[in-house]
């Protein structure tokens, strides 16, 4: 049975969901309604288990009720955050398959795309998560047509990769209903200037990140952060943009206070830092993810640079999980 009346959309908050996310994407919708002077849109909130969830910040959201069963119309709207992983259940899967078949459509915010993923509602679809978990997500879904964007639409199922990109997710779908005329004016109630697009990458640019405008450096850094796998030499780095080994070194000693290889190291430590904590791929696969052939080398530079090795790493996340359960 079709829904009538505002559209509707169903907030389930997962334990430890993104406060922003939430509140940007369902602040869109009050001010639509109130620019409008009517009710174009309704919300309830929702979870497994449908009493009481807590924001990644420790703030305490009273739920409407457990997982209902939706209208053909209504839009599911998943909203997550911090170590998606440990908490999505059976249940909840189930549930949104079940969903999804009926004939709901299905949004993620921040890591949610990953409970999306695991569900089976992103395979062969265009997807994008927080820039953070990028890379676990790419290991555990290939199947998923991954991007950088700040929010995707591919028919019914959308993701947006947190923060205030739900904002812009949600002024998007409000222009699709109301117009583009209309979400620029609820737009200026929030005092957001600047729409972006699903076009729009998460992250800031190269030069603005490192705080330098220096356009050989900028697409050197670009190279390698495109090439963990696989590491380029430093020479043939050099040698892309035009350059002698020598002087890429004076450039990343003089704007960055350390060397191509060491900076390139960092890049890819980085990496398997994320993997070690996000993912359940073996210590060595996250070597080699990392561009590292060798487990013993991977461990002595990884300690070198978190103080620890990647064994204890993933030990003492997998503690720290048990002790919040």
């Amino acid at each position: 049975m079709e829904s009538e009346g505002p559209r509707h959309f169903v907030f389930v908050l997962l334990d430890r969901f993104s406060l922003i996310s939430f509140a940007g994407a369902v602040d869109v919708l009050r001010l639509a309604n109130h620019m409008a002077e009517r009710p174009l849109y309704r919300w309830t909130l929702v979870g497994d288990g449908g009493e009481t969830v807590q924001c990644s910040a420790g703030l305490e959201m009273r739920l409407a009720g457990d997982l209902p069963e939706t209208a053909r119309d209504d839009t599911i709207v998943l909203v997550s955050g911090i170590e998606v992983r440990e908490i999505t259940s059976k249940r909840l899967m189930s549930w949104l398959r079940r969903e999804a078949r009926r004939g709901a459509s299905v949004a993620g915010l921040c890591t949610a795309s990953h409970v999306m993923a695991e569900a089976g509602l992103l395979d062969g679809k265009r997807a994008t998560i927080h820039w953070e978990n990028h890379d676990s997500m790419i290991e555990a879904f290939p199947e998923v047509e991954l991007t950088k964007s700040i929010f995707t639409i591919d028919g019914k199922q959308m993701t947006s990769a947190g923060g205030t990109s739900s904002v812009d997710l949600f002024l998007k779908l409000l222009a699709n209903d109301q117009g583009e005329e209309f979400a620029s004016l609820v737009a200026d109630q929030l005092i957001y200037s600047s729409i972006r697009t699903d076009q729009d990458s998460q992250r800031l640019s190269i030069p603005t990140r490192i705080g330098v405008r220096h356009p050989r450096l900028s697409s050197v850094i670009k190279r390698m952060e495109e090439n963990i796998e696989e590491p380029i030499s430093p020479a043939s780095l050099a040698r892309d943009v035009g350059m002698s080994t020598r002087q890429l070194e004076r450039l990343f000693r003089r704007y960055l206070n350390r060397s191509p290889k060491r900076y390139y190291m960092e890049l890819r430590l980085g990496k398997a830092r994320n993997l070690l904590m996000q993912t359940d791929m073996s210590i060595i696969n996250v070597a080699l993810a990392c561009g590292f052939t060798s487990p013993s080398h991977f461990s002595k530079c990884y300690r070198a640079q978190y103080g620890t090795t990647p064994y204890r790493e993933r030990g003492t996340q997998a503690a720290r999980e048990v002790r919040e359960v």
